[in-house]
């Protein structure tokens, strides 16, 4: 009796998956369900309280994240004082998800607006200080539009 292969990418995962090093993970596990309605997928309870690993659901994608480790170099945003990462996150409607956000604790780093290359979009800085763009797409434009808008918009060399 022959056992099936095993997938070298497992069933609900995608080829890039996030995964966030917090301090006080349980708290950001607490706070990803009240913000972006993560479902918590599985938790591997470390030594001291603290999270090993943890898998979240938001939307469609899988979101893991630990504890700071700092005996192992692994030391969350706060502690490194900032991010060179943000986690885009497109949802259905931006308006009520930002708002949603902002009420558990992020802050708002850049207002919503209506983008030049389609989108409505807006930047927020979460408590465990992880940076976090939301977005809903709402024109299709092709690349010459969004290059016109982005010079309208001052971003580019006229």
């Amino acid at each position: 009796m022959s056992s099936p292969a095993v997938k070298p990418i497992p069933d609900g995962m995608h080829s890039l998956t996030p995964y966030l090093i917090c301090a006080n993970a349980a708290e950001a596990i607490a706070f990803y369900t009240k913000a972006f309605n993560a479902v918590e997928q599985y938790r591997l309870p470390g030594p001291g309280g603290k999270v090993m690993h943890a898998s979240l659901k938001i939307g469609d994608s899988t979101l893991m994240l630990t504890d700071e480790w700092p005996d192992h170099n692994a030391l969350g945003p706060n502690a490194l004082k900032g991010t060179p990462v943000t986690i885009h996150y497109y949802v259905e409607d931006v308006d009520a998800s930002f708002k949603q956000a902002v009420e558990a604790g992020a802050t708002v780093a850049m207002p919503l607006a209506d983008m030049f290359w389609g989108d409505r979009y807006g930047q927020l800085k979460d408590p465990f200080g992880h940076s976090w763009s939301l977005a809903t797409h709402k024109r299709d434009l092709t690349p010459e539009q969004i290059q016109e808008g982005m010079q309208g918009a001052g971003c580019g060399a006229q």
